[in-house]
């Protein structure tokens, strides 16, 4: 039996998976880490706690799974998409890591426009600037921290700094680097045009693969801190959005995913390149040799869930600690206790501005429709709701160029809640779908590795292999109609928000 390891390095945690050929979970860990918000809008992390997660995470799986680490035939990365790692000439990190929620860069986008043309760069790099992503940062530190900017020598992405430490190499991979903004998106190579016109010295990106290509191997020294295997061949992995798909079977056209993480993403497969033109959603290379993917991220999905847990909800915390069960389980039914559409109250998710369909880092989160008949149950339904009003949004746009999906596939840890998914049947009037498997990014990443080790023979193989669907829920028409009723109220108030959030932000700046 062949058994394949998935390191998904993600924003509040690593997860460490396990797998054997089939798909089946063996053996797993997560490590968690800080976030440190030192203004308002502004998100970093510490690349050295992504690589101390990771190497934890990995030795403790190995350990507890009882498996021969030479039973282990490939690891895959996957990752947050858009972080910002610096390194200078000895491969040390010159500052925490900007990542991708961070909202400090509309001036750079801005800049970047300027720089490279607003049509030629969606040409190239398939996507208008975007505050999250990782040229703005860069362009942030070239215009803030000069002293910084002159001693890098490298830039990679959150896994590529795992992967660095894990082999001594510097790679990425086509999905993850098409979220940097530095790629040729319909040459799947690095665009030197457009490093050469912001100024960003050409040799400061990895090496670039397709993600199932073998990009390095694990050295001695992170052998004996991992217990895996010297020379251990590690594969390119994919961005989270691109992995979780992969580890969701959405490797051919017809099938959509929802994922509910920190972030929340729509995701199609492309077997052509296709743009938004207004550039609400973003167009990036799949995982997919040969293949594209569209997709539309909601900045604060399960973040906002999480926000109303911290900031809310001591009781459902200490009870489940006592109940040994998780705190989302209780207040999932807290929620399902309230009506669909909580009787007038709409959350706005905007936690961390917002990136689809506004692109408005000013945006901000509100609860609107408040009374005092409202209860606890009505709020975390709220919650939920306008996160699930985000992504229809996202998936709305991709309706409109065509997208036309039979079934949409739950995934990440919103996509665990039965009440979460069956809002998502109600509002996107299709069949909410589950499989066999919820590790989604580290199964992805998994199934690559065993692409580029020889286990199976393409992507879509491995898929078939290890994916089956297990569950699906349908609309409920009343819900639905509730919803439909909701859901322009909802859309509107962004509109009518919008110069508020911007006198808000001027106020704070």
């Amino acid at each position: 039996m062949a058994y394949l390891l998935g390191v998904d390095i993600g924003t509040s945690g690593t997860k460490t998976v396990l797998f054997d050929e089939h798909g089946r979970t063996v053996a797993s860990c997560t490590k968690e880490y800080p976030l440190y918000q030192p203004q308002i809008g502004w998100a970093e992390q510490d690349a050295d706690d992504w690589w101390i997660a990771s190497r934890d995470s990995i030795a403790e799986v190995v350990a507890k799974s009882g498996v021969d680490k030479r039973d282990i035939k490939g690891i895959g990365l996957s990752g947050q998409m858009h972080g910002m790692v610096l390194l200078d000439a000895d491969g040390k990190v010159l500052r925490k890591a900007i990542i991708w929620c961070d909202q400090r860069t509309a001036a750079q986008c801005g800049e970047i426009n300027a720089l490279v043309g607003p049509e030629r760069l969606i040409e190239i790099t398939g996507n208008p600037p975007l505050t999250a992503f990782t040229a703005a940062k860069v362009m942030w530190v070239k215009d803030n921290e000069p002293d910084i900017f002159d001693k890098t020598r490298k830039v990679l992405l959150p896994k590529d700094y795992v992967r660095y430490k894990l082999t001594g190499e510097f790679a990425s991979e086509v999905s993850d680097a098409s979220g940097m903004q530095f790629l040729d998106i319909n040459r799947r190579t690095w665009s030197r045009e457009v490093m050469d016109k912001l100024g960003i010295p050409f040799e400061w990106l990895p090496e670039v693969y397709e993600s199932y290509v073998i990009s390095g191997k694990v050295t001695r020294e992170a052998a004996q801190m991992t217990g895996l295997w010297e020379g251990l061949p590690v594969a390119g992995g994919g961005g989270d959005q691109a992995a979780g798909a992969v580890g969701n079977g959405i490797v051919r056209p017809g099938v959509v995913s929802s994922t509910i993480g920190t972030s929340g993403v729509v995701f199609a497969h492309l077997d052509q390149i296709a743009y938004d033109p207004k550039g609400r959603l973003q167009t990036f290379c799949h995982a997919v040799p040969g293949a594209w993917h569209l997709m539309g991220c909601t900045q604060g999905a399960g973040l906002s869930l999480q926000w109303m847990r911290n900031q809310f909800g001591q009781m459902e915390q200490a009870l489940a600690q006592r109940m040994g069960v998780d705190p989302y389980v209780l207040m999932g039914e807290e929620a399902a206790r309230a009506k669909a559409g909580c009787d007038g109250l709409i959350f706005l998710p905007y936690m961390m501005g917002e990136r689809a369909p506004h692109l408005d880092p000013n945006a901000r989160g509100v609860f609107f429709g408040l009374t005092n008949t409202h209860r606890r149950e009505e709020m975390i339904r709220a919650v939920m709701e306008g996160v699930s009003y985000s992504l229809l949004d996202c998936l709305n746009i991709m309706r409109d160029m065509g997208v036309d999906p039979s079934q949409v596939r739950a995934s990440g840890g919103g996509g665990k809640s039965p009440l979460w998914r069956q809002m998502q049947a109600d509002m996107f009037g299709t069949e909410m779908v589950t499989i066999n498997s919820s590790e989604g990014p580290a199964l992805g990443v998994a199934l690559l590795a065993g692409v580029g080790a020889g286990v199976y023979a393409s992507v879509p193989e491995a898929c078939d292999a290890a994916i089956q669907v297990t569950g699906s829920q349908a609309p409920i028409a009343e819900n639905a109609a509730a919803y439909a009723a909701y859901y322009p109220i909802y859309r509107n108030l962004y509109t009518a928000l919008k110069p508020q959030y911007e006198a808000v932000a001027a106020l704070q700046k």
